[in-house]
């Protein structure tokens, strides 16, 4: 089947945020039916009502950075098959859940969506008691929630399938007014990657790697100043560089960039989200 484009930019996405851990996938079916939505996209899965569409869940990879690489559809046969599901069922709206508003924005450009007309944090619909526990469970029981029953999970992902949870609101909460209150069951899960932990590497380290790239990329770029941050989905670059005169900006600085990002990324396993460069002086 080949993709319509114009389809799936027709599409109304909504967002739900939050940083890991805090409760999104939790809430995600409780969010989705105040708006209205049937089809939701969660950790590398395409979700509807009860049912695994498509996708490879994030939750079944071995490490934290193949787990954050599979939720953003790094792999363009995935994000492929989920596209072309999403065409196939002709929705005309979806959930995106991710741990910022840029995640999603890049999860909907690589299904070929429209960016969210509307983004919903999980402090909208979660007290700060209840994110701090769920935080808590996360870190301490290294517990995942999957909204989808447990049938549906045993049958797809077995092997790190831990419980079964079911909810059923029974009073009126503010962002509940008007909805018939329903049983939701969710799956608990335990990653592989919550047993093992998260691989980092220290900031010395990889300003090294950076130094070693980039003159291995071209030899006459001096490296100035390298800040390097460490957040949820990655690590950030910021490279001040000065270039000698005649080499093409444009061209040679992006391709610095992705070399960069793929041999770093190739040989620690790490995750590089950005590389900004930023050019201080032409060099004579």
């Amino acid at each position: 089947m080949l993709f319509d484009s114009l389809f799936l930019k027709r599409i109304k996405v909504y967002a739900l945020t939050g940083e890991s851990g805090t409760g999104k996938s939790f809430r995600a079916k409780l969010v989705a039916q105040k708006y209205g939505i049937e089809h939701i996209i969660d950790d590398g899965l395409l979700i509807r009502d009860n049912r695994i569409l498509a996708g490879n869940s994030a939750k079944k990879e071995k490490t934290f950075m193949a787990a954050v690489k599979a939720a953003l559809f790094d792999e363009k046969a995935r994000r492929d098959e989920v596209a072309r599901k999403l065409q196939s069922e002709k929705i005309k709206k979806i959930l995106i859940l991710g741990t910022s508003e840029k995640m999603v924005n890049k999860i909907a450009a690589r299904l070929q969506l429209p960016a969210p007309s509307k983004v919903i944090t999980i402090e909208d619909i979660a007290s700060q008691d209840e994110i701090e526990k769920a935080i808590r469970t996360r870190r301490i029981e290294g517990k995942h929630v999957i909204p989808v029953p447990s049938i549906e999970v045993k049958r797809s992902y077995p092997h790190i399938f831990y419980d079964a949870i079911r909810i059923f609101r029974k009073k009126s909460l503010p962002e509940t007014v008007g909805i018939t209150p329903k049983i939701h069951e969710k799956s608990l899960v335990r990653p592989e990657y919550s047993r093992r932990g998260k691989v980092s590497i220290s900031e010395a380290a990889l300003s090294q790697m950076v130094i070693h790239c980039v003159d291995d990329y071209n030899s006459e770029i001096r490296i100035k100043k390298i800040a390097v941050k460490d957040d949820e989905m990655g690590y950030r670059l910021v490279i001040t560089i000065d270039v000698p005169y005649g080499i093409p900006l444009v061209g040679n600085i992006h391709e610095l960039q992705q070399y960069i990002i793929d041999n770093i990324e190739r040989f620690t396993g790490i995750l590089i989200e950005e590389v900004n460069i930023i050019i201080d002086k032409i060099i004579q």
